[in-house]
Formats: structure tokens, sequence, C-alpha cells
């Protein structure tokens, strides 16, 4: 059978089997075992537990759990709260001071926490009853958070990031550097949009609660400073050379341990063990994706698809910047459906070559594919952040939330518009940083 129509059937059973509510791991090994069984036969089962296990063989995935149980860390302490203290009395006075210090405060706390369903949590549970109560939309409220939640993915350090290096084999620190100033740009074009559509539904900007003093302004920072040390600090070591990423993942977890421990005196055995469970979790969920998908990666490179894929897509009488739309449209698509970690997983070892033959920057393709990502989790069906955000705030029907959300995915598509007019805005710093043109 020609390895193109095997490719889709892949593709159609992949989906089925996914859209069926089984986890994804379980979902890609049981597509991948199936098919090479239908065309290699039983003797194909000898290379399942090697080739699984061969996808974990990876030193550099050992940043993962450890930059999890760093986030896991911050999210379970009362950091969120008060990050979103400090920024909103610094801001206080600030036309809109209050959308830009959440929004901020989102950045801020998904660098921290590097998960996307935590910053929308920590946040959301202070920031969206405090915007309603001082009258902005419903809409604004939710989507704004929504919104500010995806940074995560995208400001290192980023596991999504992570995930892609190991997956296309490309510097892990160069993606860090990337995905720094976009999502930077990402912040200032959601906060223009927020404060634009305050404006535009009539909000005055004027403070309805008093300002604080300079002693309350300056009281919260103590127990928000050594967090942001933190994300310079292992930012530092990554770009300086002194450290791994795994290196640098563990002595940051270790830290963040610590602080939360001494700040906020979570220093009993169950907090801890809380922590450290919830990390075990998550960590243990997103390698066995990356395990299946080593498997699935196998079955279509055994079956010829992957390869017969990038001839088809290169043989395309089409321009590179054509080739760019289908791609992204492609994306969209896929993020809709699956998480991040999984599209990456799957889709990334075979773009990346087309992508580099059409003449792109692997480094900027990989900034463009995260902001796709981005816009998956606040689309429907999957768009956890919608689900998150609808569970803090039940009183907004999830339709309100997505409305509020649609503006802020159109913000991510200018950003992606204006990467591709200025590519230099993910180039440059880890051109500069680390060599290279």
């Amino acid at each position: 059978m020609d390895p193109l129509y095997i490719g889709v059937l892949v593709a159609i059973a992949t989906i089925f089997v996914l859209s069926s509510g089984i986890p994804v791991a379980f979902g890609l090994g049981l597509v991948a075992v199936v098919f090479l069984v239908a065309f290699e036969g039983f003797g194909s089962l000898d290379v399942v537990a090697e080739t699984f296990f061969s996808g974990l063989a990876e030193f550099a995935l050992v940043s993962i759990p450890m930059f999890i149980v760093m986030g896991a860390a911050v999210a379970s302490s009362p950091a969120g709260k008060d990050l979103y203290a400090a920024l909103d009395r610094w801001l206080n006075r600030v036309p809109g001071g209050l959308i830009i210090s959440n929004i901020g405060a989102c950045s801020i706390f998904a660098a921290l926490s590097g998960s996307s369903p935590a910053t929308c949590a920590a946040i959301g549970k202070m920031g969206i009853p405090e915007m309603r109560k001082r009258g902005y939309p419903d809409g604004l409220a939710t989507g704004s958070i929504a919104a500010g939640g995806t940074l995560g993915i995208l400001i290192p350090p980023s596991i999504t990031m992570i995930v892609y290096g190991i997956a296309t084999e490309t510097s892990i620190g160069r993606l860090f550097l990337a995905g720094l100033l976009p999502g930077l740009l990402l912040t200032v074009l959601f906060m223009c949009w927020s404060l634009y559509t305050a404006w535009r539904n009539g909000y005055s900007f004027k403070d309805q609660i008093g300002g604080y003093s300079w002693r309350e302004k300056f009281e919260v920072l103590p127990r928000v400073f050594p967090f942001l040390v933190i994300i310079v600090g292992v930012l530092y070591v990554l770009y300086g050379g002194v450290a791994t990423p795994s290196e640098a993942a563990g002595v940051g977890a270790l830290f963040c341990l610590v602080l939360v421990v001494v700040i906020y005196g979570m220093w009993q055995p169950r907090k801890i063990w809380a922590i450290l469970s919830d990390s075990m979790k998550e960590s243990v969920m997103i390698l066995m994706i990356i395990g299946a998908s080593a498997l699935f990666s196998y079955t279509l490179s055994s079956l010829f698809v992957t390869q017969s894929v990038a001839e088809y897509i290169a043989s395309l009488d089409i321009g590179k910047w054509q080739l760019l739309i289908i791609i992204n449209l492609f994306l969209l698509v896929a993020g809709f459906f699956l998480p991040p970690v999984a599209v990456i997983l799957m889709t990334a070892p075979i773009l990346l070559p087309i992508i580099i033959q059409a003449g792109f920057d692997p480094y900027w393709f990989a900034v463009v594919f995260t902001i796709n990502m981005e816009i998956g989790l606040i689309t429907p069906p999957v768009g956890l952040n919608l689900y998150v955000i609808n569970g803090i705030v039940p009183d907004v029907s999830l339709p309100t939330i997505l409305k509020g959300a649609l503006p802020f995915m159109l913000c991510m598509v200018l950003a992606i518009a204006i990467l591709c007019v200025f590519p230099e805005i993910a180039t440059w710093l880890p051109n500069y940083l680390m060599g290279g043109t």
C-alpha cells in the first residue's frame, strides 16, 4: 500500500482513538502497535519496549520533572497572590493598571510555573473577581486571564520548548532565548487590546479604591523578589554556559522548594509531599507521552509515512510563504484537539526539515509553532484554559469566556504576522548571546 495512504489511515485512526477520551500516551501507543502488527507482523512487537524506552533515554529529559517541581512549589504557595498584590499596588494609579497588573502577573507567574492552567488558576482566583468588582466586562476579565495563562509555554523557562528541543534535536538554550522577546511582544499586545476594549466599553480607568502607601507597596516585595531572582539565575546559568538545562532546572527546583518553606512556612511534610506528588504525576504524564510518541514516530518511519509526507510537501509547487500558511493552518487544527506536547512530538520532527529546506530559521519556526499551540489552549474543544477559568467563575458562561478570549487569539495571529515580517524578534537575541547568524 502507498505510504501516503497508510499515513491517511494512521491520521484517521489517531483522531478517532484520541477523541474517544483515552489518555494521549495510551492512544498513541495503541495506534502505533496496531499498525506495526498490521503491516509488519507480530515479529515487530520485539522492538516496542526498546523503542519506547529509547525515547526516554535522553539526559535533557531530566530537566522536565525538575522544572515541574519548580513550578509546583510556586503554584502551591501564596506566591501568585503576592505577585498579583505587588503589581496591583505599584500600578494602582496607572490608567488601566488593574488590567496591566493582571496580564503582567500572568506573564511572570507563567515564567515561574511553566504551566498555563496553574497560571490561570493562581492569578484568575484573585484578578477576575477584582476586575469584575471594579466594573470590567466579564468577557474581558476572563478572556485576559485565559490568554495570559498561555504565555507559560512561550516565555522561558518553558517545558514545551524543552520538549520541542528534544524532539527536533535543537538547542534548548537557544529556544529559550528565541521565545523571550516574542513572549514580551505578546504580553504587550494583550495589554494594548485589553486597555482599548475597556476604553471602548466606556470604562473610565478611574480607581474605585484608595491608593497604597509606600510602606504597603514595599512590604510585599521581599516575598516576590527571591522568586524573580531564581528565574534570572536559571536563565543566566543556561545562557552563560555555566550549566546544562538539567542542572539549572535541578538547582532552580531546590531553591524554589527552600523559598516556599522559608517565606511561607510550608515546612510540614504533608505540604512538601503534595508538591512532589503533583509534580510526579505531571512528569509521568509528559514522559509517557514522549515515550509513546517515540514509538509512534518509529511506526511512521518504519512504514515510510514520514519520508513520503516530507517528499510530498517538498514537491508541492508553491512558494515558501504559502507553505508556511498551510503548516500554520495544520498546526492550528491540531492544537484544537491535542495538547501542545503531543502535537510537538508527533509533527515537529516531520515539519522541521521541510521548514529548513524552505529557508526558514528553525528557532524562529519554534516560536511560531508555540504560538499556534497557545491558540489551542483557549480554543474548544480542548481549550484547557477556558475550562479552568469557568471553574473559577462558574457564573460566567463558557461562551462568554470564549468570546472574551477570541480577540486575544487574533493578537496571537498578529504576533505570528509580525514575526514573519520581522523574524529578528525571535532570532536576534539567541544569535547575539550564543553566536551564529
